[in-house]
């Protein structure tokens, strides 16, 4: 006998999810059934690229809102940080891309690729 539930797709947080790597990480979670939650300050990217993801993954507007939902937050921003945990499903894994490559201001770059994998 077959059930007619179904089972909630995982929810999958990445980190600096607009970026280059990001994008074509997500692309694969969501072709592999995977719901995304992605948190990004875009300050070395765009949300435009999500855009793109949804496109190429096939997803109507409805199936984004809900596969594909993005949070403008600073991974060092903790306040904010906790409210996109609290705000969300459980996530089954955490996929931290966030990260800064500009070498003249080390000690940020520390705080944003080193501390901020703490906090989450």
């Amino acid at each position: 006998m077959s059930s007619t539930t179904t089972e909630p797709r995982p929810t999958i947080l990445v980190t600096g999810g607009c970026g280059y790597i990001g994008t074509h990480t997500i692309t694969c979670l969501l072709a592999d059934n995977f719901n995304v939650t992605v948190v990004d300050s875009l300050l070395n990217s765009n949300e435009v690229a999500l855009d793109a993801v949804a496109k190429i993954a096939g997803l109507t507007d409805e199936e984004r809102k809900e596969r594909l939902v993005f949070h403008k937050v600073d991974v060092c921003d903790e306040p904010a940080l906790r409210a996109v945990f609290e705000s969300s499903p459980t996530f089954q894994a955490c996929i931290h891309f966030a990260g800064l490559k500009v070498r003249s201001r080390w000690n940020h770059i520390f705080l944003v690729n080193c501390s901020s994998f703490i906090r989450i």
